[in-house]
């Protein structure tokens, strides 16, 4: 096994990965599952938010980069 060299990432794409990892994903994830549940109206807005907040990140990201 070797060590991972971290110090070539950005402060930038730490804050991005962890945005996607905490907020994204989960809200798409349990859109999914409630999908499954046969819960739509859950569902569709669980993934809803997760686009919306998807699109929202990437408007911020790109006034400050």
């Amino acid at each position: 096994m070797t060590i991972v060299d971290t110090s070539d990432i950005s402060v930038q794409m730490f804050v991005a990965v962890m945005c996607f990892v905490l907020i994204i994903a989960p809200l798409v994830s349990l859109g999914a599952l409630r999908l499954f549940q046969g819960k739509k109206k859950a569902g569709l807005s669980l993934i809803g938010g997760g686009i919306l907040s998807y699109f929202l990140f990437q408007l911020v990201s790109g006034l400050f980069h």
